[in-house]
């Protein structure tokens, strides 16, 4: 039995706990608001449904981030090959919208619930408005904004679309609401709507809105509004304690310890997909990063991988070399984080196996372990039981860092608390110095528009941090960055054809590109065949690992909004059509 019947299962039963004798209770499709609302018990029982489709689950975490810049899967997606069209996309779903609605409607019947209760759930449900909403708005823009429920012949059904500004003030409201409102103890199991969840919720739509609106359009006054408001939730969040950065007893496991973990790092997770390996809820993030066959066979960019400080606090791409550094070598003396995201180095498994990039999995090279669990039983089915975070404290240092950066307010102080922090964690010596010089490889190759320093140091700790997170498409987007998805597909550098090399320097050869398998194998080595159409290196007989598609990638200004579902405007012609989509 599944989790949502089981939910649905305990509503149906709580709902009737007041009652003498069960048989006396008139039938549940006669269930009065009165009744369903009757109890605290009833309220808590009913803002539980909330939870079922809002939130990601694992799988929407940890695959979201294959269509970036910074990463290499094996396939472009449709929506960058102008494969997608109006008729392809799926039609609205406003069933959680009208679930949360309609217990707005009727969650204050009962006097004789405290005030502070019925805020408390009003506050949740309100939480779960505000992110269906701020969902929709990401997507595509001016949404009907609806605050109760509609009967099937209600005008309301065919309205116009809300302006943005409209529905996002809304949204507004609603997730201050939930912070005036809902009970502020912490949930150390990261999995209940809090007081402080609000807050990390609030920093994350704030800065969403605040840096789209700077971006596409002129009106600073209401980007300087929304950055405002993102800062001072992140702010609240931070001086109230509640949460740290998670630092344990093994630097080289501290941040990886956060996605590996059956339950959730409660220190820094507020909010997680939860896993249960007794329970036999499972997800499949092992077998999906680690197979040629069932994922996305994801792995980093070498730009990207670039960006990632040498430990001494100095950049990688200061180095002369920084180019033609074989693997084994460029992942050396680098940002903690670089190991505990990517297999390098000697990372073993459980049972002591050596275990280098698979180049069987991986087209770039830098194989992505940041949610496998380490046993390699788990790579071969869906079994892995590690919760995996939605909402972590540093990602609220990081919204208050960029809020304060684009507001020209990110002084010493606001360094150390939150980019110092993280750097230091990281491992990186001098992680209170705060860079006086825009790095020119951040700007050639990712943001040629930006020249502040401060801005281009927190999103290059943000691309770090929360790679492979599911982030950073929507950071494209809010930047107005995503024409960095038509760069090509690039991985390690390969310093000639038909070498043997050993990617760990465990004095075992792993891996040769050839055009050709040779007759006689060396055991234990795979030969990847570049054969010009889906592989090759990008100076002939050596040079970066170039991954080619039959398709071309392309991005355009139309895309920063995603189109209306062509079945949607036929039912209601009074919804436009998204800019130049036909």
């Amino acid at each position: 039995m599944n989790i949502k019947n089981i939910v649905l299962m305990l509503m149906l039963v709580m709902a009737f706990s007041s009652c003498k004798k069960f048989l006396d209770i008139d039938p549940v499709d006669k269930l009065t608001p009165e009744q369903a609302f009757s109890t605290e018990n009833n309220l808590q029982l009913y803002v539980n449904s909330f939870y079922l489709n809002a939130l990601p689950d694992g799988p929407g975490v940890y695959q979201a981030d294959v269509m970036t810049d910074i990463t290499v899967p094996n396939a472009v997606p449709n929506y960058l090959s102008g494969k997608l069209s109006v008729q392809d996309v799926g039609a609205w779903n406003f069933s959680p919208l009208r679930n949360i609605n309609y217990f707005l409607e009727n969650y204050n019947n009962n006097p004789a619930i405290s005030v502070k209760a019925r805020n408390h759930f009003a506050g949740i449900a309100r939480f779960f408005r505000a992110y269906f909403y701020f969902q929709q708005v990401k997507q595509y823009g001016d949404m009907p904004w609806y605050s109760k429920t509609l009967g099937i012949n209600d005008p309301g059904l065919y309205k116009a679309r809300d302006p943005r500004a409209l529905v996002m003030d809304s949204v507004l409201a609603d997730i201050n609401f939930a912070i005036d409102n809902v009970y502020a103890t912490k949930d150390n199991s990261a999995t209940q709507i809090t007081k402080w969840v609000a807050l990390a919720l609030k920093s994350r739509i704030c800065l969403f809105e605040g840096t789209f609106t700077k971006y596409h359009s002129t009106n600073i006054s209401a980007a300087n509004k929304w950055l405002e408001e993102s800062a001072s939730a992140a702010e609240l969040l931070i001086k109230s304690g509640q949460y740290k950065l998670q630092v344990g007893t093994d630097p080289t496991r501290d941040y990886r310890s956060l996605f590996i973990s059956e339950n959730p790092v409660s220190s820094e997770v507020l909010l997680a997909a939860v896993y249960n390996n007794s329970l036999k809820k499972w997800h499949n993030a092992a077998w999906w990063f680690n197979s040629a066959t069932l994922g996305a066979r994801l792995g980093l960019d070498k730009s990207f991988i670039n960006t990632y400080l040498k430990a001494d606090g100095s950049r990688f791409t200061d180095d002369p070399s920084y180019r033609t550094m074989e693997f084994q070598n460029e992942v050396k003396n680098r940002d903690r984080r670089l190991q505990q995201t990517i297999r390098m180095g000697d990372y073993k498994r459980t049972d002591g196996t050596p275990a280098p990039p698979d180049f069987t999995v991986t087209y770039s090279g830098y194989q992505i372990q940041k949610f496998s669990m380490d046993d390699k039983y788990f790579d071969t089915r869906t079994e892995s039981f590690n919760s995996v975070p939605i909402m972590r404290y540093a990602e609220v240092l990081l919204n208050y860092a960029e809020a304060k950066a684009e507001l020209g307010t990110l002084f010493q102080e606001d360094w150390n608390l939150s980019i110092g922090a993280l750097r230091k964690r990281a491992g990186i010596a001098n992680s209170d110095v705060m860079p006086v010089s825009a790095d020119p490889y951040l700007r050639t190759n990712f943001y040629p528009d930006v020249a502040n320093v401060l801005i281009l140091e927190v999103r290059r700790e943000r691309g770090i941090e929360l790679a492979v997170e599911g982030f950073r498409y929507d950071d494209l987007k809010r930047w107005k960055a995503a024409k960095n998805l038509e760069k090509p597909y690039t991985g390690i550098y390969i310093p000639g054809k038909d070498q043997l090399l050993d990617l760990n320097e465990d004095g075992k050869p792993d891996v040769s590109f050839v055009d050709k398998v040779p007759a006689v194998k060396v055991t234990g080595v795979t030969y990847f065949v570049l054969d010009n159409n889906t592989s090759k290196l990008s100076e002939g007989t050596k040079g970066n690992l170039l991954w080619l598609s039959t398709a071309t990638k392309k991005f355009e200004d139309k895309q920063y909004l995603y189109p209306i579902s062509a079945n949607e405007i036929l039912l209601n012609p009074n919804l436009l059509q998204n800019p130049d989509w036909k």
